[in-house]
């Protein structure tokens, strides 16, 4: 008790004897323990990052003043590690303003600060004042400075930056970064993507670290909002809702779509099980039950072969060639492969004699009667190959009115050839 009793009084006393500092030019001194403290050596330097120390030393003990930037102004020193006052003693123990008092002390020290009130670029100097009370490492002993005064201190190492950081500065980034953090999970956004979010906050994070470096944090606030963004993961219930929204585009995709929506649904289910775990198995259950595949590279996947809808892709055979479609790359069996039928910009397949049958499926893709499989080239030059072409003489008969196959059996062999030429007619304008 007698100690805390010491202490508190030495506190206060080292608080209330300005009156009593000198001024020197150029000087660096201060009160410490009801006596004047006068450096005898004194210098200032700016390292690689920009972070400025001024020293004063009377060759016994050393008064080190670290702030981290340099420009006219208030830091506070006790609450922020880059803000810091510190004093050495002839032993070479340290007293930091960034050690804590230990728990047994009964008082908890104000915050104490640096103040640059002037520097001359043209002379590379700095003048200002300062007051602190540091802790050695166990917190139970301390050095306090009041009234300090470093006058027209030399730069020795360094150079004074144009455009130095401010604390005004640090505000801003961390406003600018904030709003690119709150952008990664807007509720315009149509997936709330963990990596963008994880680095837009980090960023912030980094932002607020800066600005609570530069500007303090007496209130303890900035420090609060860098707890608050925890891991900079993001959580299980927008996980949860990515997997919703990744599901319903799964359900509605096309043929043309459905790979990227099928990856991007697995994404998304195994990012669930990341962030929000699966302890019944049920999402790995839905993962398993997946098929992303096109087993027969026909760029048909097997989710759009199943056209029974009885979950069994084998028994769905289009052409009856005893390959079920899945495993078929020319599903119709008109000769043409069911990867090179047509489709549309969207890479849907098209019905092109609209007769409801896609052409991948459709063994008369044209609808002229013949089937695909005896359509070859383009007679007419037009561009179209016959098997996609009604008209394939280009006459402006349709070929189908042109008794092409007068069996109706699909097979041309027995088109009309009304001039016993040897070329049918619908293949003769």
């Amino acid at each position: 008790m007698k100690k805390l009793i010491l202490l508190s009084l030495t506190f206060l006393t080292l608080f209330s004897c300005g009156d009593e500092v000198q001024f020197n030019t150029p000087a660096f001194q201060g009160d410490r323990a009801n006596e004047l403290w006068r450096a005898k050596a004194f210098s200032a330097s700016i390292d690689e990052n920009g972070f400025l120390t001024i020293t004063g030393t009377n060759n016994i003990e050393t008064v080190n003043l670290r702030v981290p930037s340099v420009f006219e102004g208030t830091f506070v020193v006790g609450n922020v590690d880059a803000m810091e006052a510190e004093y050495i003693d002839g032993f070479g123990t340290r007293f930091s303003t960034n050690n804590r008092p230990d728990p047994s002390v009964s008082i908890y020290p104000e915050l104490g600060e640096i103040v640059i009130e002037e520097i001359d670029v043209a002379n590379a100097t700095f003048t200002g004042t300062f007051r602190f009370l540091a802790f050695d490492a166990s917190g139970l002993n301390s050095v306090g400075y009041t009234n300090g005064i470093f006058f027209k201190v030399p730069l020795i190492s360094g150079t004074i930056p144009t455009n130095p950081m401010t604390c005004t500065d640090t505000e801003v980034a961390a406003e600018t970064a904030l709003l690119a953090y709150q952008a990664t999970f807007d509720s315009s956004v149509e997936f709330v993507v963990s990596a963008d979010f994880e680095a837009a906050c980090n960023a912030y994070s980094d932002a607020l670290l800066s600005q609570r470096n530069f500007c303090g944090d007496s209130d303890g606030s900035i420090q609060a909002m860098i707890d608050a963004l925890g891991s900079c993961q993001i959580s299980c219930a927008q996980a949860t809702d990515n997997r919703a929204e990744a599901e319903a585009q799964y359900n509605t995709a096309t043929i043309g779509n459905f790979d990227e929506k099928c990856a991007q649904y697995l994404f998304y289910l195994q990012e669930q099980i990341q962030f929000c775990g699966d302890d019944d198995g049920s999402i790995q259950a839905e993962i398993d039950a997946l098929d992303c595949d096109d087993d027969d590279g026909d760029g048909v996947p097997n989710a759009f072969e199943d056209f029974n809808g009885d979950d069994d892709l084998t028994n769905d055979d289009t052409d009856g060639d005893g390959t079920p479609n899945y495993l078929d790359n020319d599903d119709d069996g008109d000769g043409v492969l069911t990867a090179d039928e047509a489709v549309d910009v969207d890479g849907n397949p098209i019905d092109t004699d609209g007769d409801g049958d896609v052409d991948y499926l459709d063994n008369d893709d044209d609808g002229d009667g013949v089937f695909t499989n005896f359509e070859t080239g383009d007679t007419d030059g037009n561009g179209v190959a016959d098997y996609l072409d009604d008209d394939d003489d280009g006459d402006t008969i349709l070929t189908i009115n042109e008794n092409a196959d007068p069996n109706s059996d699909g097979n041309p062999v027995d088109a009309l050839d009304s001039d016993a030429d040897g070329t049918p007619d619908y293949l003769q304008a």
